[in-house]
């Protein structure tokens, strides 16, 4: 079974040489042919949604360190390796880097138009993008700035997203996968075996299964109307300046004002790094203007909250804030991310070495290798790469 997942690397400045970029392209091509052919385009895309795969690949490819560029490089030579071949191989790839990233929904619709995809059929690919990309930025707050997106979907409608965040502070880059056979919740759990090399201490985790309280509460804060949710938005902001004064003692037993003790029911928040630290509740026009649209427009669960347009990290936040320490509905601070070892360690650190599942990986890839075209010098360096 292939999982998705979120993998961290190095962030990595530089600029890929035109001449590895060729080859990779060249190789990418030759790849992603014999892949197709032997397992089929839905298959093709299923893999690119495993992040140990895509790794692999990378690395046979011509990637032999594990940096932030893998990612971007390996998507943009993938792309340009079956330009013109696309509707042969039923593999359409939208998205990229920076600028190009928010292109994908037009490159979608593109497609659409060239295949004469149902109307809905490509609305319903379009969202799934914009939603993946939303979640990462906004549910999941785990201090990485999503800096690049890409769509990858087969005439069959199975899709994966490959979007990778940066954090400038740790100079660290973060991978995010999905893929189409495992959402059942957009806002619940849609990414399995997320892994990482690195895991943050806090973060705000609102797609956890512990989280579905929190989701629930927001959802209902939002029903009952703008006035009543500014109400509490205003309480915040009015003992803000105390919670932090209680935050900064560590005070397990704060004193004072019985009124707040009893409303925001302090005893159960943990005072030590409690996000509420770092959460700014001074007034904000844009907050309140974002908070009175999404009231308005009533919607019904948590993945159509989230789906309005101008709904963000802030207002997810704010929400959760709201949920935990007024109404007690905590959510996840836990990080999502995993380790990122494909197959163990050999002193059984995170875990013993899964050997059947090893030698089937490099199987594979082998084979795979062994059934291009290319020449015998050129398989030979990448078998080696694996070996």
């Amino acid at each position: 079974m292939y999982r998705s997942g979120i993998a961290t690397f190095t962030l990595d400045y530089g600029k890929c040489p035109a001449w590895l970029f060729q080859r990779m392209v060249k190789l990418g091509r030759e790849m992603t042919q014999v892949l197709i052919a032997e397992y089929g385009p839905d298959e093709f895309i299923k893999r690119i949604a495993d992040p140990v795969w895509f790794q692999s690949l990378g690395t046979v490819l011509a990637f032999d360190w594990n940096s932030s560029g893998i990612t971007t490089i390996l998507t943009a030579a993938l792309k340009e390796a079956i330009r013109g071949q696309e509707k042969d191989l039923g593999v359409f790839i939208c998205g990229g880097k920076g600028k190009t990233s928010r292109k994908t929904p037009d490159e979608i619709t593109n497609w659409g138009e060239k295949l004469n995809l149902p109307a809905p059929k490509t609305q319903a690919l379009v969202y799934n993008s914009k939603m993946a990309a939303k979640v990462d930025s906004a549910l999941i707050q785990d201090g990485f700035q999503i800096y690049h997106h890409s769509f990858f979907f087969s005439r069959g409608g199975a899709w994966t997203v490959v979007q990778q965040g940066m954090n400038t502070g740790s100079q660290t880059a973060r991978r995010y996968h999905w893929h189409s056979e495992n959402i059942k919740d957009f806002v619940c759990e849609p990414h399995t075996g997320i892994i990482s090399d690195t895991r943050q201490k806090k973060a705000l985790n609102l797609v956890a299964q512990e989280s579905g309280k929190t989701r629930d509460v927001s959802t209902e804060l939002v029903a009952s109307g703008y006035h009543s949710l500014i109400k509490d938005i205003q309480l915040l902001r009015k003992h803000s300046s105390e919670l932090h004064k209680m935050l900064a003692l560590k005070v397990s037993s704060p004193h004072g004002d019985a009124d707040l003790v009893k409303l925001l029911k302090l005893e159960n928040i943990e005072f030590q790094h409690h996000p509420v630290e770092l959460e700014d509740f001074s007034k904000s026009r844009y907050l309140e203007k974002i908070l009175w649209q999404v009231c308005e427009q009533q919607p019904e669960n948590y993945e159509k909250l989230l789906a309005i347009k101008g709904v963000g990290p802030k207002t997810m936040r704010a929400l959760a804030l709201v949920s935990e320490i007024i109404y007690a509905a905590k959510p996840s601070y836990e990080d999502p991310a995993r380790y990122s070892f494909a197959h163990g360690g050999k002193d059984a650190t995170p875990y013993p070495v899964d050997r059947k599942t090893y030698d089937q990986t490099i199987e594979i890839i082998k084979n795979l290798v062994q059934k291009t075209k290319l020449p015998f010098s050129e398989k030979r360096k990448m078998i080696s790469k694996l070996d």
